[in-house]
C-alpha cells in the first residue's frame, strides 16, 4: 500500500506539523516514509505545504506532480492543488476561507469544518489535529496509536501534557468530516 499526500495551507495552521506527525507515525509502523516540506520566507501567514509519502515499499523520490490525497486549508492551495489530485483520488478541505469549492467530478471530495469546530469548542490549538482525524477516518494509513506516538515524538516534552487534548481533537475530527460527492 502506498499513499502520496499533499497538505497545503497558510503557515501557522500546523501544515508542516501534521505532515511530520504522519511521517513519524509511518516510521512507528515500519513503513517507508518521505516528508518534503515547502514554505516561503514568511512561514507564518504565507503559504506552506508538505508532501508525505507512506509506503510498504521503497520510495524512489519525494518529489511528486500528482497526489492520491490533497488536504487543502486555504483558497490559494485549492487553486494550486485541486488539479493535481489523481483521478479517483481524495480531496479534503476545510470550508473556512474557501471561496471556490472543488469542482472536479472524478475524485472523492470531503469537507471538514475543523476551523469552525476549533473556534466553537475552544480547540484552536488543535485545528490541525481535527483535520488529521478526518484524514484518518477516510484513509486509515496509520493507526491512532501510531499517531499518538508520533505526536509525542514531535512535541517537545514540555507539551506532552497536551497529548490527551490532541487525541480528543483527532477523534472529534473523525466525527465532523463529511463526503460532499
Amino acid at each position: 500500500m502506498k499513499h502520496e499526500l499533499i497538505i497545503a495551507g497558510f503557515g501557522g495552521q500546523g501544515v508542516l506539523s501534521m505532515g511530520k506527525i504522519l511521517a513519524y507515525s509511518g516510521l512507528m509502523e515500519n513503513k517507508e516514509v518521505a516528508w518534503f516540506p515547502s514554505y516561503g520566507p514568511e512561514q507564518r501567514g504565507g503559504t506552506a505545504n508538505v508532501t508525505v509519502i507512506l509506503s510498504d515499499n521503497k520510495i524512489s523520490s519525494p518529489v511528486l506532480n500528482s497526489y492520491d490525497v490533497a488536504i487543502i486549508l486555504n483558497q490559494p492551495s485549492m487553486d494550486k492543488f485541486e488539479s493535481k489530485v489523481k483521478p479517483d483520488g481524495i480531496l479534503i478541505y476545510d470550508g473556512y476561507g474557501i471561496t471556490r469549492t472543488p469542482v472536479r467530478k472524478d475524485i472523492r471530495i470531503f469537507r471538514s469544518d475543523a476551523m469552525l469546530t476549533a473556534q466553537k469548542e475552544g480547540m484552536a490549538k488543535t485545528f490541525n489535529m481535527l483535520v488529521l482525524g478526518g484524514l484518518l477516518k477516510i484513509i486509515p494509513a496509520v493507526t491512532l496509536e501510531s499517531v499518538m506516538k508520533g505526536l509525542k515524538k514531535s512535541l517537545p516534552e514540555r507539551h506532552h501534557k497536551l497529548l490527551p487534548m490532541n487525541e480528543q481533537a483527532i477523534l472529534r475530527g473523525m466525527e465532523i468530516i463529511e463526503e460532499i460527492f
